[in-house]
């Protein structure tokens, strides 16, 4: 069951975030970690990620649009069969599919 808190303002965000739900997803963070795998499901704390990548900015030589890239190319090197990352971290999430690379 996928539970989606409403927005502050009384508005609903459910209807996009469920339509990303069994995709494939990159999660950015204000930090160094970005976060990619199959988004299981969405909870007023967090997202649940499966078949997951937890990739660190700061290792290796790949810059991270360049990471994402590679892994919308060649797949998602899977690190974690399963993963929760909490909301208060995540700046952005977007479908895999729908990074425009280089």
């Amino acid at each position: 069951m996928t539970t989606i808190p409403p927005e502050p303002d009384g508005g609903d965000r459910s209807t996009e975030l469920a339509a990303l739900v069994g995709r494939k997803v990159v999660l950015d963070t204000a930090g160094p970690l970005i976060y990619l795998g199959t988004l299981e499901r969405v909870t007023r704390e967090g997202f649940w990620l499966e078949r997951a990548d937890i990739r660190d900015r700061n290792e290796g030589h790949d810059t991270k649009e360049e990471y994402i890239c590679a892994a919308q190319k060649l797949g998602i090197r899977e690190n974690r069969r399963r993963i929760f990352v909490f909301a208060n971290v995540v700046v952005s999430l977007s479908a895999l599919d729908d990074v425009i690379g280089t």
